[in-house]
């Protein structure tokens, strides 16, 4: 079955960096676009970016510059790497993706920016 699981969250103060990863199971990862969404606390689910299966890259316009996507196919792994992160990147990062006419979620990972 589909898997995907996240890790790497943590916690950071502003100004600081993190790599967050997703891991990938049960299907032909190399042939799918990969996605990253995030919750903040209080606020509805936002997309942050995506990777597609040639490795075009696309970001929210807000994120552009700090947050950057990329996928390693010969270990089924996407990985989102974040710079100069402050208090209102701090959220639950999840990834995403499409096959099948199905969405599938990971259970995320908490990144908290904070002094």
């Amino acid at each position: 079955q589909v898997q995907l699981v996240e890790s790497g969250g943590g916690f950071v103060q502003p100004g600081g960096s993190l790599r967050i990863s997703c891991a990938a199971s049960g299907f032909a990862f190399s042939n799918y676009h990969m996605n990253w969404y995030r919750t903040p606390p209080g606020k509805a689910r936002e997309w942050v970016a995506e990777i597609d299966k040639d490795g075009n890259t696309y970001y929210a316009d807000s994120l552009k510059g700090r947050f950057t996507i990329s996928r390693n196919n010969a270990n089924n792994t996407t990985t989102l790497q974040m710079v100069s992160l402050q208090p209102a990147d701090t959220a639950q990062y999840y990834c995403q993706t499409f096959l099948n006419s199905e969405f599938y979620w990971g259970r995320g990972t908490q990144v908290t920016v904070s002094s």
